[in-house]
């Protein structure tokens, strides 16, 4: 047996060096120019067959034209990363955010990642950026070097200005419509990755900061905290500590019912109550995701009915979406009469999700598992999408009229919002704005108030290039609309945060929230 186990492994190795060689080959390698044209060809078509809102932001006639172009453009052969920098701006101009072209980088066999990780933190990860007023600054400094001062603007990377990285790369994703405050919420974690895109992986990289009136480079290298070699150091063994088999039950369940993410060190869901007499509540949701929430919720607004609490802030800021199920759930603890969730979600076709979601690129076994059940997948799709009378199709999701849950709060809802709440955070905010249900506070959202193209959200490979697309294949719409158009939702008070305000650890949006409460109280 202990063969069998060492034969697999070798192969699973080989296999695996194999497949990140024959891949940075082809990263090398250029491609012909009528390979890249019948990329560009399968692209568009693919998003004919199974983008349900395609020209929701653009014409016809000017997608048309930039395929035409593009493919006109290409004379020479281009390299994968080339050919990317060419067809993502024509994809980001549909402006749907959850479509986008995947970068193609370089890969690392298991050696290489190992050895990489052995050599210690890497130069971006020593230095954590914040972005506000088109600018990147320090927010906290993790290096050795204790002469970067937080506050401090960066200005270039390996004498690369950061101004001209982000504006190149701003071409390459969009947010949905035309909203402008998406972008921005990206850029501070964005950089490493753009960076690495277009110079590879760095042991060390020279920044130029300035701070105050001073510019100054300082070079940071990948670091490895050296471990103490101190052989005189008497080996003690720790004392065994009993284990609470309460106290870890408990955290168990609060890791389960919050959502605990362990690669961010926070709780998915979060809930604090304020004031001597709890008559406030701030309920943080970073992301519709993360393990069980049902029993969250109704915990959550049983105490909330218990301590008689008179005010609900609901935090949503850099919530980029989720589950459709959990925002209905949650919204029948907000509402103040029955609600209608959704419109009927537009799909090109009765097969396009099913086809969509098999032709989306995955490892070899779930391409199997997928082959196998695709006559299920498939028959299940043409029973449960309808044509409707203008000829379109669409699924029906939370369309009914649904009725409260008796905890549901009856008081004051304020709601902070940014450019980072997107997709699923979205449907919730127009739901809570359209029934004129909450007050709303900070910046606009980042995903568009009618809706967003999501739900199943497939990655299809082009099949020369190798290149990936992510694209959804239903319109979500909500059933409250508005009659802006392109837009998400706006704060009834705009406030924005400024870099002073991240340093200081300052929240003006919510202190104008408790400066309000505090008001209608007197």
């Amino acid at each position: 047996m202990k063969k069998v186990v060492l034969f697999i492994t070798i192969l699973a190795v080989f296999v695996q060096c194999n497949s990140v060689e024959k891949y940075n080959q082809h990263y090398d390698s250029k491609i012909p120019v009528n390979d890249l044209k019948s990329d560009i060809d399968f692209t568009y078509k693919k998003l004919k067959q199974l983008h349900p809102f395609l020209y929701g932001f653009i014409s016809k006639e000017d997608l048309d034209h930039k395929f035409d172009s593009i493919k006109n453009s290409l004379k020479t052969p281009l390299k994968p990363l080339e050919f990317y920098k060419k067809i993502s701006p024509i994809v980001a101009a549909v402006k749907q955010g959850h479509m986008i072209v995947f970068p193609p980088m370089k890969r690392l066999s298991t050696k290489e990642s190992k050895a990489l990780e052995e050599k210690g933190t890497g130069p971006f990860s020593q230095i954590e950026l914040g972005f506000n007023d088109n600018k990147l600054y320090v927010l906290k400094n993790k290096s050795t070097d204790s002469t970067i001062y937080v506050g401090s603007q960066l200005i270039s990377v390996d004498n690369i200005k950061v101004t001209d990285i982000i504006q190149e790369h701003n071409k390459y994703f969009t947010s949905d419509g035309f909203n402008t405050t998406f972008k921005p919420t990206y850029y501070n974690t964005r950089l490493a990755n753009y960076f690495v895109v277009d110079h590879g992986i760095k042991d060390s990289l020279l920044y130029t900061f300035k701070y105050n009136d001073s510019i100054e480079n300082h070079l940071i290298k990948r670091y490895k905290k050296e471990e103490s070699k101190d052989d005189s150091t008497v080996v003690v063994k720790a004392p065994k500590i009993k284990v609470d088999r309460e106290k870890t039950k408990a955290l168990k369940r609060k890791n389960r019912i919050q959502g605990y993410d362990a690669t961010a060190g926070n709780y998915t869901r979060n809930i604090e109550f304020r004031g001597q007499d709890s008559s406030t509540v701030i309920i943080k949701i970073r992301g519709f995701k993360n393990r069980a929430y049902k029993k969250f919720y109704k915990e959550s607004f049983t105490k909330i009915k218990n301590y008689k609490t008179k005010n609900l802030i609901l935090d949503l800021r850099d919530n980029g979406g989720g589950r459709l199920s959990e925002i209905n759930y949650l919204y029948s603890f907000l509402a103040d009469t029955s609600y209608v969730l959704l419109e009927k979600s537009k799909v090109v076709s009765r097969s396009s999700a099913a086809i969509g979601s098999y032709l989306s690129n995955a490892p070899l076994v779930v391409q199997v598992a997928k082959t196998i059940l695709f006559p299920f997948t498939y028959t299940i799709s043409l029973l449960t999408t309808k044509k409707d009378k203008d000829g379109s199709f669409y699924q029906k999701i939370y369309t009914k009229e649904q009725e409260v849950d008796e905890l549901a709060f009856k008081g004051k809802v304020y709601v902070l919002i940014n450019g980072g709440s997107f997709s699923a955070s979205s449907i919730l905010s127009a739901t809570l704005k359209g029934t004129s249900r909450a007050t709303f506070v900070g910046e606009e959202t980042g995903g568009n108030f009618n809706g967003t193209v999501a739900g199943i959200i497939p990655i299809i490979k082009l099949p020369h290039s190798d290149l990936k697309i992510r694209m959804g294949l239903m319109h979500v719409i909500p059933h409250q609309q508005t009659t802006v158009e392109g837009h998400g939702i706006y704060p009834d008070k705009e406030i924005g945060v400024t870099m002073d305000d991240v340093i200081n650890q300052r929240d003006p949006q919510l202190e104008w929230i408790f400066e309000d409460i505090k008001s209608n109280n007197e």
